[in-house]
């Protein structure tokens, strides 16, 4: 099985392909998060949901702890499909991570994406330190269910916990320990997305990501909190819908 196929799970489309969009979910998260979404984009984008080692039909493998490695290989996934403009839409943990494979294929492929979106996290610069990794099972269940959100129910059976709970420790040692100091910028434009009651992403640090683009910075907000995202998935993708129609073609590099 090649890398694209591994972490990748595409979904068809009607008639040719003309751009694609590529979904990062949150720590925890899977690729079908976003399997909503398809049939639902402007005609001829395809949908392109990356799956995370460590779960689902990928539990087998080992989770990865670190940024630079998940960058480097899902960057290595992408490239195949560097035939068609790309768009990245990194929900929590997938901003840092859109941040990165943006900037890899940019300086090794001369690769710009079209536009990335980054939603309810804070730039990775302007983060403080944290441990969440390091707490017990008991206490990283209950952060999960404090955060809420439409997943928090499947902390309440705790036959799944050994295969749920070590891809969210790897995914939040990754986000614990990736910490640059600065941001290169990228040439693709970007929009912040954030809810409006999102106690882990405040509205005023989603300004900050403007140090993450020499393009274009939106922000847009959303009503509800860290998972508005599900919450407000019509509007959101709606909103995405309309940047996917306007974009022009990325840059030449």
């Amino acid at each position: 099985m090649s890398a694209a196929d591994r972490w990748l799970r595409r979904h068809p489309v009607a008639g040719a392909v003309r751009k694609r969009l590529v979904c990062l979910p949150h720590a925890g998260g899977t690729a079908g998060a976003f399997a909503g979404w398809a049939g639902r984009l402007p005609a001829g984008t395809e949908l392109v949901a990356v799956q995370y080692p460590g779960r689902q039909d990928r539990l087998r493998e080992e989770p990865i702890g670190e940024m630079a490695e998940m960058a480097d290989r899902l960057a290595e996934a992408l490239r195949p499909l560097l035939d068609r403009p790309m768009v990245l839409f990194g929900h929590s943990m997938g901003t840092g991570l859109s941040y990165e494979v943006a900037g890899r294929l940019e300086r090794s492929d001369g690769f710009v994406m079209e536009h990335v979106f980054v939603s309810a996290r804070p730039a990775p610069h302007r983060i403080d330190g944290e441990h969440r990794h390091r707490l017990s099972d008991e206490e990283l269940v209950a952060a999960m269910r404090r955060l809420g959100g439409p997943d928090a129910e499947v902390y309440d059976h705790r036959a799944l916990l050994p295969l749920i709970l070590p891809p969210l420790r790897a995914d939040l040692a990754l986000l614990d320990r990736y910490r640059p100091e600065r941001l290169t910028p990228l040439r693709a434009p970007l929009t912040v997305f954030g809810g409006e009651d999102d106690d882990t992403c405040p509205v005023g640090d989603l300004a900050a990501w403007a140090d993450a683009t020499t393009g274009s910075l939106r922000i847009r907000l959303f009503p509800g909190g860290h998972h508005y995202l599900r919450e407000c998935e019509e509007e959101v993708v709606r909103a995405v819908s309309d940047r996917l129609s306007t974009a022009g073609a990325a840059p030449a590099p």
